[in-house]
């Protein structure tokens, strides 16, 4: 059997908005929507966050609650997610950022799923790069032998900061793809939280419509409904790699 775990990243000096997977929404921090959310999966959660005091808050939330955390280089995010899947002896690694407190953790196992089945240790499977899903609904599933390839070869800090360009440009010529997506596209949707008007719209999704208990389906469908929600955050451009 093949081991698979979910890895998220976190830190509290976000350049946009600071110390925001601790801010609280409702009765309870930004990351315990992400942390529950994601563990719907069934699969276990691992945190990498980084060795600066900064982020000893996260250490803590982690400890609290059972969650194993691995710490690291703040920049050079591959080698932590390569040091939290060689510590945990990971084969299968599904990358999800902590800054999407609404990630659909039945949409994370379905296509964990698929990627097992494939038996394709080669593979980058995610709905990232042709993008059709909301922003913050992100997640990729790519091997162990991806993982430490990347690690070995990518030189870019971009490479380094950024966890998966070494594998989705395929820069080693061997890498195979395989693209989720929806049939309506609404990739200009943001349920991640990187500025103000994100979390301003992340705060009324999971306080006045209970977006927390929903799936990606209904979330969508409550969007769609509520342009009014959508103009937000609609003009927050992401940050390119």
């Amino acid at each position: 059997m093949k081991k698979v775990g979910i890895i998220s990243q976190a830190r509290m000096t976000s350049t946009r908005l600071p110390g925001k997977v601790l801010l609280p929404v409702g009765d309870q921090p930004l990351l315990q929507y992400h942390v529950a959310r994601v563990q719907q999966s069934g699969l276990p959660l691992y945190l990498a966050t980084t060795t600066n005091a900064t982020d000893d808050p996260l250490a803590d939330f982690a400890a609290t609650r059972h969650l194993p955390c691995t710490r690291g280089d703040e920049q050079d995010v591959l080698a932590r997610y390569q040091q939290c899947a060689a510590f945990n002896d990971l084969d299968i690694i599904v990358r999800v950022t902590s800054d999407c407190p609404l990630l659909d953790g039945q949409l994370i196992a379905e296509n964990v799923q698929t990627y097992i089945h494939t038996d394709n240790s080669r593979l980058y499977l995610s709905n990232v790069l042709e993008r059709t899903y909301p922003r913050g609904l992100d997640f990729e599933i790519f091997s162990r032998e991806l993982l430490e390839e990347a690690f070995l070869h990518a030189t870019l800090p971009a490479d380094r900061e950024h966890v998966t360009p070494y594998i989705h440009q395929n820069r080693s010529g061997r890498v195979q793809f395989q693209h989720v997506t929806r049939r309506e596209d609404r990739s200009l949707y943001r349920l991640t939280v990187d500025t103000p008007e994100d979390f301003q719209l992340i705060q009324q999704l999971i306080e006045h419509y209970e977006a927390a208990t929903l799936s990606t389906d209904a979330l969508i469908q409550l969007l769609d409904q509520h342009p009014e929600l959508v103009a937000l955050n609609a003009h927050i451009e992401q940050k390119k790699l």
